[in-house]
């Protein structure tokens, strides 16, 4: 008997694994790398080196294009900021019900705990999920299950129901007592891993959606480097906070993009996205002096890289204050 198991990383995730392995079953882990995580670099090879220390055969998976459609217009609504966790836990259990047919699983198995997480945790939102992913009665969640209707791998006997848990509610004092209980000492803090739960980062999200009429990956990786600021309804800048940051930007720079940086003076590198006008070219040069080490009052030279020669604006560097104007909310 084998079962997949939808895999963050995170204590109930770890548990719920756990517990189903008790039984005898052979599991198998299905991680989904997402571009709105935090570190996904990091978080993936945290994942892979977790995995091994539990004996799980990893898979990932990439959310692609199709799912920034469900971030711009999901059908079940946002959580308290732009997550639309409903939409997202069926985007995911669809993906994962292809790959329980590859390796030949029986039945799903997710961490989830009734009543944990307002959106998407509660009764209503679990049946919504079975439904809509056409998995009825095959997403075993081992943590609450005593809390829910019998599963049909209860049912058939394949899992002893007995031996699942009745956790409930946000506490995590079950969950870190059978942490112990198995052996698991290294699992993180609890800590909102999208990006969209955070209402500063939603505000970037919902600007691409209105000014760039929809998301790309591109644009959405981008949002974790350095400060945003749209300066006119066509024209947005992207300023590095730091030296890997501005390495980064001139290496994601498009064509028809174009770069300003400090002349004669350590600065940021900026990256200016959207047609090319005088006006807000200006603009961006002198916001790029004012977070660079140019002299207050003293005009600056930019440097201006595109896809046209190298030129040289000359701006009074623009004071941080009246910056902020610009700003699209930085985290």
């Amino acid at each position: 008997m084998k079962a997949l198991a939808l895999f963050s990383g995170g204590l109930d995730s770890i548990i719920a694994v756990k517990t189903v392995q008790s039984l005898g079953i052979q599991v198998e882990a299905l991680y989904f790398s997402n571009p709105f995580h935090q570190s996904p670099t990091e978080t993936l090879r945290n994942i892979q080196q977790l995995a091994s220390k539990l004996n799980l055969n990893l898979h990932i998976r990439q959310f692609g294009e199709d799912y920034l459609r469900v971030i711009e217009d999901p059908r079940y609504n946002y959580g308290k900021q732009m997550n639309p966790c409903v939409d997202c836990r069926i985007y995911q259990l669809n993906a994962a019900k292809k790959v329980m047919a590859e390796i030949g699983a029986s039945f799903l198995i997710t961490g989830e705990v009734l009543d944990q997480r307002p959106h998407s945790q509660r009764r209503d939102a679990l049946d919504i999920v079975e439904r809509d992913s056409g998995l009825r009665g095959y997403i075993l969640r081992p943590l609450s299950a005593k809390h829910l209707r019998p599963t049909i791998p209860e049912e058939k006997g394949w899992v002893d129901r007995n031996r699942l848990l009745d956790i409930k509610g946000r506490g995590r004092d079950q969950q870190i007592g059978l942490a112990k209980k198995y052996g698991v000492t290294d699992y993180p803090n609890p800590a909102g891993g999208c990006l969209l739960t955070y209402r500063e980062y939603g505000t970037k999200v919902k600007d691409l959606i209105q000014f760039e009429k929809g998301l790309s990956l591109r644009s959405v990786n981008l949002l974790q480097t350095g400060r945003h600021l749209r300066l006119t309804p066509q024209v947005k800048i992207i300023v590095g906070k730091n030296e890997a940051e501005n390495n980064l930007l001139k290496q994601l720079a498009h064509q028809n993009e174009v770069i300003l940086e400090l002349a004669d003076f350590p600065g940021p590198t900026t990256l200016y996205q959207g047609p090319v006008e005088d006006c807000a070219l200006k603009l961006a040069a002198a916001i790029t002096a004012g977070y660079g080490k140019a002299p207050s009052g003293e005009k600056a030279r930019v440097f201006v890289y595109g896809d046209f020669p190298q030129k040289i604006i000359t701006v009074f560097p623009l004071e941080r204050t009246a910056i902020k104007s610009y700003f699209i909310h930085n985290i």
